[in-house]
């Protein structure tokens, strides 16, 4: 850690608050952060409700998954590569790629005749997309003082919540009346509002040295692995769904590996000491983006288990999403190294304690006092990772062994994030399989199994917290 991040450690900063960081000076930055990574969560879930409407109109429904897997692919692999671009371009002119090449993908499928150019489209959209969600974190240390670090981090992953309920609201309208292309032209939009603010906010400035690109091997085992694990999630085989997420996790394994004998070039050489709290906490990110994943199967547990209308079960299935967002809010504005260190740590147990409680709320028929309880049980899960994330995304901005890496170590949470919420969405489809054939046991298995992510969150948090201490007791012996 450098001096100045040991010293941090441990000396107390100004105490952020968001009427700071969404007011004067910061507000346009703490807009325009949010602003791209919103427009990646909203596009998530607003492509997701309006493709059947979308198949409908121009076929191609044996490409229907797809669709999701090429938009995912290429967001892997322009996250990578967040680190590598601003200090070649700038921060503006990234920015400006980023917001151009969504812009460039929006209106490709807005404008396709078939499904393949529909699939170019989302390829292109996710290129643009991966670099918005990385520079949504690499600016957060530049662009805002430390003691708004947790605060931004805070604004930034609660997007995803904020997507998950207008994406699917705005698609569902847009859908409803046959115009799907429209919520496209929605989207450009928002885009170009995002880009008029980018150069009253973000500075065009290059860095003096320019690290080495990171290798073309490495990038291409990440997208191996997410490649892999989107196979997975449409098998219909358990034992081939199990082969391929091990087959996924041992690519992106050597992707580290690799990586790591380069010189850190994805992640930042610091994530690859076990002393420095870096691997810790980037632990702790692929957990709680793995715990959240399960979102995805509530809304079809809640129409099997609970008879809820499509409609209500989908707002069910936003509970988790909510629930992070609820978290986060007031957890972010947490000041003092132990308090946030306690706070963070407890955040992950409110998973377990959140899903395996939904989970064993589960029955056949569920009635509707059962039905509130579990869904307030998936909030309490969900308020657990918001609890914990701007924390432990703050203490990666600020646990690098030196400044040159904090482009670097704060763009990785979001590739870190990307990946492990692919690899998620597979364990979760593996545990509903383990289930059996009855919707009870499949929702049981699932909710209770990936909640065991959280106890294990808790353990890297705390591991994280105690080599932050270590680390800044040595620097300042």
């Amino acid at each position: 850690m450098s001096s100045s991040s040991a010293q941090n450690a441990e000396t107390p900063v100004a105490k952020g608050s968001w009427r700071d960081l969404l007011s004067g000076r910061h507000r346009r930055v703490a807009a325009v952060l949010a602003g791209g990574v919103g427009l990646y969560a909203t596009n998530v879930f607003l492509t997701t409700s309006l493709l059947p409407a979308a198949v409908q109109d121009i076929g191609g429904a044996r490409y229907y998954a797809w669709v999701t897997t090429v938009f995912l692919v290429a967001s892997v692999i322009s996250s990578a590569l967040v680190s590598t671009a601003l200090p070649r371009l700038g921060a503006r002119n990234t920015y400006f790629v980023a917001l151009g090449a969504f812009a460039l993908g929006t209106v490709i499928c807005a404008v396709a005749p078939v499904m393949e150019v529909l699939l170019t489209g989302r390829f292109v959209q996710g290129l643009g997309g991966g670099l918005l969600c990385g520079l949504g974190y690499a600016l957060i240390r530049s662009l805002l003082p430390e003691h708004l670090w947790s605060l931004g981090a805070a604004l930034v992953s609660g997007m995803w919540g904020v997507g998950t309920f207008v994406g699917p609201a705005v698609g569902g309208v847009f859908a409803q009346y046959g115009m799907w292309r429209g919520a496209m032209v929605t989207l450009l939009v928002v885009t170009a509002l995002v880009a008029i603010l980018v150069p009253l906010t973000v500075p065009s400035t290059r860095a003096g040295d320019l690290p080495p690109v990171p290798s073309p091997l490495t990038v291409g085992l990440l997208v191996v692995s997410a490649l892999l694990v989107s196979i997975a999630n449409i098998v219909d085989s358990t034992v081939l769904l199990g082969v391929l997420l091990v087959v996924a996790l041992l690519s992106l394994g050597l992707a580290f590996a690799y990586d790591k004998r380069r010189g850190g070039r994805i992640l930042p050489r610091s994530a690859f000491s076990w002393s420095s709290p870096l691997p810790w906490c980037y632990g702790a990110v692929a957990l709680l983006a793995l715990a959240s994943q399960i979102e995805a199967f509530i809304p079809l547990f809640g129409q099997r288990l609970a008879g809820l209308a499509p409609l209500l079960a989908g707002f069910v299935g936003a509970a988790i999403a909510l629930g992070w967002t609820l978290g986060e809010v007031p957890s972010a504005g947490i000041a003092g190294l132990g308090a946030k260190s306690r706070v963070a740590s407890a955040g992950p147990l409110l998973i377990t304690v959140g899903f395996v409680t939904a989970g064993l709320l589960v029955g056949a028929a569920m009635g509707t006092g059962v039905t509130v309880a579990w869904t307030v049980a998936l909030l309490v899960g969900g308020a657990g990772i918001g609890i914990a994330w701007p924390h432990v995304a703050a203490r990666i901005m600020g646990g690098v062994a030196s400044d040159d890496e904090g482009d670097t170590a704060a763009a990785a949470i979001n590739t870190v994030q990307l990946v492990s919420n692919a690899i998620g969405s597979a364990v979760a489809g593996v545990l509903v399989h383990l289930g059996g054939p009855a919707p009870e046991g499949q929702a049981r298995a699932a909710l209770c199994g990936i909640g065991l992510a959280g106890v294990a969150g808790a353990w890297c948090v705390w591991r994280g917290t105690a080599a932050w201490r270590r680390k800044a007791a040595v620097q300042q012996a």
